[in-house]
């Protein structure tokens, strides 16, 4: 069943959904640079995991790692080190991963917007000064990036999935378009998608959860669970755990 510490939970008439026998999922939110966030929660997590009954273990990123905080190139670097342990990781790519590699490989025009939505941070953390990123115009904006960020990084950024499907619970980052199977939504929905989503009462086929759409707690729904609390702004970060037909919540805070 559900946790209910620190959510926000309205009652579902559907059966309780389950994950898969054998295997402990943890799915985190939005982190946003947050690097000092995103390692109490590791360690949380860990803590967690070594009180219940061993199992497989995974972790399913639901994006939006990148951007607003401070520490985006160091929260890069954690979750691909944390990928070479034996303890398997999914990256669910996010808005802002999608507007950083659009604008690096496709479409330059775009790298001011993102440097509004966070962008700033990014970069900076990759060693280049606010003024280095201001007279960098287009062509000399996407080439003074492509400089500063590590080979290993763009294709991490370049291999992040746009959903993941755990037992009766499909991981997105930020919601699916009602009325569309779900095998055709399409990956701008899975990322952008808000208020056609969150004010849907359809019954979707499998329980959503996915970040984005920022809330004080947790949001539990007959038909998904939001995990966005705000980290950049609010200093607390959640993981989901689905462990086969229960859950609960991890919370990581910081003043």
């Amino acid at each position: 069943m559900f946790g209910q510490e620190s959510a926000n939970i309205e009652p579902s008439s559907h059966a309780n959904p389950a994950g898969i026998t054998g295997v402990r999922a943890y799915a985190i939110g939005d982190i946003h640079g947050r690097l000092d966030l995103l390692d109490k929660l590791l360690t949380e997590i860990d803590s967690d995991d070594a009180t219940l009954p061993k199992k497989e273990t995974q972790m399913i990123f639901l994006g939006d790692l990148i951007d607003r905080g401070p520490h985006s190139k160091q929260v890069l670097d954690r979750v691909i080190e944390l990928g070479r342990t034996n303890r398997k990781c999914i990256v669910i790519r996010g808005n802002h991963e999608a507007s950083l590699l659009q604008g690096l490989f496709e479409n330059p025009r775009i790298l001011p917007q993102w440097l509004r939505h966070g962008g700033f941070e990014t970069a900076e953390s990759y060693g280049l000064s606010r003024g280095q990123i201001i007279s960098a115009k287009g062509a000399n904006l996407q080439h003074l990036l492509l400089s500063a960020i590590p080979e290993r990084h763009l294709k991490f950024l370049s291999d992040t999935v746009a959903q993941v499907r755990f037992g009766d619970y499909l991981l997105v980052h930020a919601g699916v378009r009602p009325g569309v199977p779900l095998d055709k939504q399409k990956p701008e929905d899975l990322m952008w998608i808000r208020s056609a989503f969150l004010e849907s009462q359809a019954d979707f086929g499998c329980t959503i959860v996915h970040g984005h759409t920022i809330s004080e707690t947790a949001i539990i729904r007959p038909n998904r669970i939001g995990i966005d609390t705000g980290a950049y702004r609010t200093g607390r970060l959640t993981a989901l755990c689905i462990d086969e037909d229960n859950t609960h919540f991890i919370d990581a805070h910081i003043a």
